[in-house]
């Protein structure tokens, strides 16, 4: 259904944007939103507990360098001669009495307390331990860069559903003044019919118009009311929240960067790069990990321990030290599978790594293209919206000299208004793919040159 907008109805459609409820919300550019999304979108939060969460992976594997430390309290109790006998020496209780034949075969039952420290260093594994710290270190910077295109995407988010409440409040304006330009129209029509220079169709065909307006009124004012929603949830605040937004829709000055210069600038700094590349040194690292499983293992332990007749008395204490050598020979194949995986591994990074730089270089420029087509789309339909002013303006004098009739005059208003609205939303279009362009280089910020 079309809109009619005459040339005195006409308003700025490139001026700021005010929504009904701005007196009671605070002024917001677009570089303000950006912030705002960076800071409280729940999106942000989860990417920075995932670097906080990848940095305890760290600490805990630095924790294989420490010593395993264990501490163990137990209480036996038997008859049996054996037991008896060893408890009665690990306690340093043995005496002359205790070999009597009787006492060896009969002897009565006997508690024993036990309290045991232990403590183990692995003095060489074959670098699993500084592998599994790396890989955690990696794990980080990879969490890093998921971070930051998070907070990328948050901008990029937040700047158009910014951009889109502006184009639906434009619209919504459109419609208020094409219903005051309608209103004007069945003005001129009544005094023409009264006059007996028109007729009462003229006059039914404007009412006719006028309800098509209030419609479109009704659908403009619902879509202004989604697109300050989808703002504020891509702002990370409550969907009713109040908006007064102070950046007009203003054309944007063209890219002085070569796209060939844009996308090697994109290579170097897309996060979706740096993680593909972090990708392989963990795969790296991995297979150099299950290599390590065919050296041997070698440990040091050292132990105490206290027997005890009761709980507080008759105490015997003890100590053990020693070096163990542990390799396990039947892991060996294990091993070399788990080698195979890390380098089908790796091979399979390495070939996204390709497949994703070569998607980066078409998204940059398939946003430079459709930046291009805005800029020649605007220049456009500038040039239409003063030629359809024109012959508004025109028809509009024909008709009231009896030379035009008022199907005429409301189609040229019809034409008026759709060039008025092709204008501002390939101004928004513009705005939209000079943000995507910023995306796609890897450089998009809340302070980019972009959302100024």
């Amino acid at each position: 259904m079309k809109l009619h907008l005459g040339l005195a109805g006409m308003v700025c459609l490139l001026g700021p944007a005010q929504p009904a409820q701005a007196q009671a919300a605070q002024p917001m550019t677009v570089q303000d939103a950006a912030r705002m999304a960076v800071k409280q979108h729940p999106a942000a939060e989860a990417a920075e507990a995932r670097v906080r969460g990848a940095g305890a992976r760290v600490d805990q594997a630095r924790t294989g360098y420490l010593p395993k430390l264990g501490y163990q309290e137990s209480w036996q109790a038997s008859n049996n001669p054996v037991f008896v006998f060893s408890t009665l020496l690990t306690q340093r209780r043995f005496t002359e009495a205790n070999f009597a034949i009787d006492a060896l075969n009969r002897p009565d039952a006997i508690n024993n307390f036990q309290s045991q420290v232990g403590a183990e260093q692995m003095l060489f594994d074959g670098g699993q331990t500084r592998r599994q710290v790396k890989s955690a270190q990696l794990g980080v910077g990879m969490a890093k860069e998921q971070r930051a295109l998070t907070e990328m995407e948050l901008v990029a988010r937040a700047a158009r559903a910014y951009y889109g409440a502006l184009l639906a409040e434009e619209a919504l304006k459109v419609a208020d003044a094409s219903r005051a330009s309608a209103e004007a129209d069945l003005k001129r029509a009544e005094s023409r019919r009264e006059a007996g220079m028109a007729t009462e169709a003229d006059v039914l065909s404007v009412r006719v118009h006028l309800a098509a307006v209030a419609e479109q009124i009704i659908v403009r004012r619902s879509e202004r009311d989604v697109a300050l929603a989808a703002l504020n949830e891509a702002l990370g605040r409550g969907l009713d929240t109040p908006l007064q937004l102070t950046t007009g829709l203003q054309p944007v000055a063209p890219p002085t960067e070569a796209e060939q210069e844009r996308a090697r600038r994109a290579l170097a700094a897309r996060p979706e790069v740096k993680q593909a590349g972090l990708a392989i040194e963990m795969s790296q690292t991995q297979a150099a990990s299950a290599r390590s499983a065919y050296l041997p293992q070698v440990s040091a332990r050292l132990a105490g321990e206290a027997n005890r007749g009761q709980f507080v008395k008759q105490y015997g204490g003890n100590w053990f030290a020693g070096v163990s050598l542990r390799w396990n020979i039947s892991s060996l194949y294990t091993s070399k599978a788990a080698i195979q995986e890390a380098v089908e591994a790796e091979r399979a990074s390495a070939a996204q790594k390709r497949q994703l730089e070569s998607g980066i270089a078409l998204q940059v420029r398939a946003a430079t293209a459709r930046l291009q087509a805005a800029r020649e789309r605007t220049a456009t339909a500038a040039a239409s919206v003063a030629q359809a002013a024109e012959s508004v303006r025109i028809t509009r004098d024909r008709y009231e000299n009896g030379l035009a009739t008022m199907t005429d005059l409301l189609r040229n208003e019809s034409a008026q208004l759709e060039a008025s609205l092709r204008r501002v939303m390939a101004i928004h279009d513009q705005r939209v793919a000079a943000v995507e362009l910023e995306m796609a280089s890897g450089s998009l910020t809340p302070d980019s040159e972009v959302l100024q």
